[in-house]
């Protein structure tokens, strides 16, 4: 090999941590592997959206819970310490830095090019270096783009030049605005509005649509909204933003035009109006896709509409499920399916296979850390009712539970888990309430296993803690059962 251009068994585009999973699975097969990253390694997650995130949220929903319990009131009465919370994120980020991420890659035996890579026709990838040179690399068997999502901003004239908040200015920045607008209702933008009405903001969320977290139960949301509104956001919904202007400069504050309503001004503006795919300078046009697009794939993560079958897309560029840990559980899938295919060995691609995507369908977890907390996995009722699948939904008041008595005083919580009539098995399940983000992957176990709700029976929950929701569905559910009533 030489300096401009190299062989490897598999070449990965974006250092992001699906990108990273998969270089390490393909490496772990066997087979050569080399990442190419223009950033960071480590990507939009570690640092601009999950890390420094929940580094801003954590102080926060820790101050609310200690609020909720007697005796510490006094002692957490007053404004958060913002710069220590902006330095508690610093840390959580490493300070913007990936040495420790570059010594990872050596000790998993992959390569790394650093500069911006995009593809060349059938299994090449041309680097443009930091150092302004270009290396080619070719790959033997696949190349996998792991690139991920930019922010997808509305069409407003002049919006460049009010220089706008996306989750990467909302999550690194070093002031706190008096004013903070918020366009969206979705993860990002109630997680954000959380962080920043919190450290001093005021803000104010505009919604196109009437409902906040609109993907997932309508409880989830408007549990959300109430307490946005006690902490003093100013929630405004079937609002359109019309136009944006700085209309003194680039350290003036902004103008938002709103449809309906009067003008809204504001110090800084966040738009967390969706995600669209990092491809448009990825060469797609080199191999017959079209820029800028999601890249489709089967549920081995091929990329369909590429011949040979030697282009893969995994993570958020796929479309299938726009989460860090989904990109990694695909990251994982990916790598084993390249690594099978490369020795000539069998897939198993069945139902729950090792190489089959079942998850991305069946099984989606997520946590939205606000106050409170929402943690879903699986169908919900919407879902469950459009694609026709016969279920029973149980719901339960958390706050009944011994141990949300003894987490929080008026402690404010819901439950709901879908269970299909035929099978008898849990396929959804959504908790909204403080703490029960780690609920969660007890309800991702149970739909990912299939197990018999009445196997469940046999699950002793400990007494006391939140966990004991469990058991109340399922007595829910067996009374209900019982007396004939429709679930």
């Amino acid at each position: 090999m030489s300096d401009t251009s190299r062989v490897y068994d598999v070449v990965v585009i974006g250092a992001g941590p699906t990108g990273e999973n998969v270089a390490d699975r393909t490496s772990a097969a066997g087979l050569t592997s080399v990442i190419v990253e223009n950033e960071l390694l480590g990507g939009e997650c570690s640092f601009w959206a999950c890390e420094p995130s929940k580094a801003l949220l954590r102080p926060v929903v820790a101050r609310t819970d200690a609020r909720r319990v007697p005796g510490l009131r006094r002692a957490v009465e007053g404004p958060l310490d913002v710069p220590a919370v902006f330095a508690y994120r610093d840390k959580m980020c490493v300070y913007w830095t990936d040495d420790d991420q570059v010594d990872w890659l050596n000790s998993v035996s992959v390569d790394l090019v650093r500069g911006r890579g995009r593809l060349d026709g059938p299994r090449q990838v041309v680097v443009d270096t930091k150092e302004g040179g270009t290396v080619r690399l070719t790959a033997r068997h696949a190349v996998a783009v792991c690139t991920g999502t930019v922010t997808a901003f509305p069409d407003l004239p002049g919006l460049a030049e009010v220089r706008p908040w996306t989750n990467r200015e909302a999550t690194s920045a070093r002031h706190v605005p008096d004013r903070l607008a918020v366009v969206g209702g979705g993860v990002v933008a109630v997680e954000m509005a959380t962080a920043w009405q919190a450290l001093g903001s005021q803000v104010t969320m505009l919604v196109r649509g009437d409902a906040l977290l609109s993907r997932m139960e309508p409880f989830a949301g408007e549990m959300v909204a109430e307490a946005l509104r006690e902490a003093g956001v100013d929630l405004r919904f079937g609002t359109k933003v019309t136009g944006v202007v700085r209309e003194d400069g680039a350290d003036s504050p902004v103008r938002v035009s709103l449809a309906p309503g009067e003008p809204l001004a504001a110090d800084e503006i966040l738009f967390a109006t969706g995600r669209a795919p990092h491809t448009a300078e990825l060469g797609l046009e080199t191999v017959g896709l079209t820029p800028g697009g999601w890249l489709p794939v089967d549920d081995s993560y091929r990329v369909t509409e590429v011949a040979d079958g030697w282009l893969y897309a995994v993570g958020d560029v796929n479309h299938r499920a726009l989460m860090t840990h989904q990109g990694k559980y695909q990251a994982r899938i990916a790598g084993a399916v390249i690594g099978a295919r490369a020795k000539g060995e069998p897939l198993d691609d069945g139902r729950w296979g090792a190489h089959a995507a079942t998850a991305d369908s069946e099984a989606v977890p997520q946590v939205v850390f606000t106050d409170p907390d929402v943690a879903d996995v699986g169908l919900t009722t919407m879902e469950a009712e459009r694609t026709g699948r016969r279920v029973d939904v149980v719901d339960y008041d958390i706050g009944r539970v011994a141990g949300a008595v003894q987490y929080a005083e008026g402690y404010r919580g819901k439950a709901r888990v879908l269970i299909d009539r035929d099978r008898g098995t849990v396929v959804g399940v959504t908790f909204v309430g403080p703490g029960v983000q780690e609920l969660l992957y007890s309800a991702t176990v149970l739909i990912a296993s299939e197990a018999p709700v009445e196997r469940l029976w046999h699950a002793v929950p400990a007494f006391p803690t939140i966990s004991e929701v469990w058991l109340r569905i399922l007595e829910t559910y067996r009374d209900r059962d019982r007396s004939g009533e429709a679930a």
